[in-house]
């Protein structure tokens, strides 16, 4: 079981957007049994994989007797579960703190049961959470918008890692008409790049991964040259 994470410092900068679609690529594409575990208290992907985030037990996951395969629930796409977020993560940080276990989300994932793959919606920041998504993740995928803003967040978050976990960056909410988007894409040529699109846009619209509703576009194109990539480094 490989665990993909998919996390930024910065927010805004499409992580929902890559973990909804990965998803289905992962559960459609690949055939591969998928879990999407949000952890971000807003559950944009909860929401968009058609849940209403209104319970709130999503933080109390994380103590001692949960059952957390319990809360792996399917959704319309075939072999993809959700766990779902609630705004109770709001205070995630502090009962992690509380229980002083550094390593407790990598033991609630290795209780989930028969899945290929687990992917992390993570929220933003250096927090608690983000220092056990780092100690439970295989690959991160970190999504970098073409500026000096986002790329500094990137070389951050690169130098508090200092290698612990493999980094796969993507350039997101490309625009290769704008300046500084085509000298971020010569600076990175081997980054994966999801273009900026309407198809992209209207996400939240459909509710649903770009492929179910725009399948032979450019940006669902992109998605599934970013997964195969990803399937890449996780086998390696």
């Amino acid at each position: 079981m490989a665990t993909i994470a998919i996390y930024s410092s910065k927010g805004g900068v499409g992580k929902t957007t890559l973990a909804v679609n990965l998803a289905w690529c992962a559960a459609i594409r690949s055939k591969r049994r998928t879990v999407l575990w949000d952890l971000d208290p807003q559950a944009a992907s909860t929401w968009v994989l058609g849940r209403e985030p209104v319970a709130d037990h999503a933080r109390a996951l994380f103590t001692k007797d949960a059952r957390l395969a319990a809360h792996a629930r399917p959704t319309a796409i075939a072999g993809l579960d959700l766990i779902a977020a609630d705004p109770s993560l709001r205070t995630l940080d502090l009962l992690l703190h509380e229980i002083g276990k550094r390593r407790r989300l990598d033991r609630l994932i290795e209780r989930l049961g028969d899945y290929d793959h687990v992917l992390l919606d993570c929220p933003p920041g250096m927090t608690e959470t983000s220092e056990q998504v780092i100690r439970a993740a295989d690959l991160i995928v970190l999504p970098v918008i073409p500026s000096p803003l986002a790329q500094r967040a990137y070389d951050e978050v690169l130098r508090h890692l200092g290698g612990k976990v493999p980094v796969l960056p993507v350039h997101m909410m490309v625009d290769r008409r704008r300046r500084l988007h085509a000298e971020a894409l010569v600076a990175h040529p081997n980054w994966p790049a999801i273009p900026m699109a309407s198809a992209v846009e209207t996400m939240a619209e459909h509710r649903a991964p770009v492929a179910t509703y725009a399948p032979k576009s450019a940006a669902s194109a992109a998605f599934d040259r970013l997964w195969t990539a990803i399937e890449r480094r996780v086998a390696d």
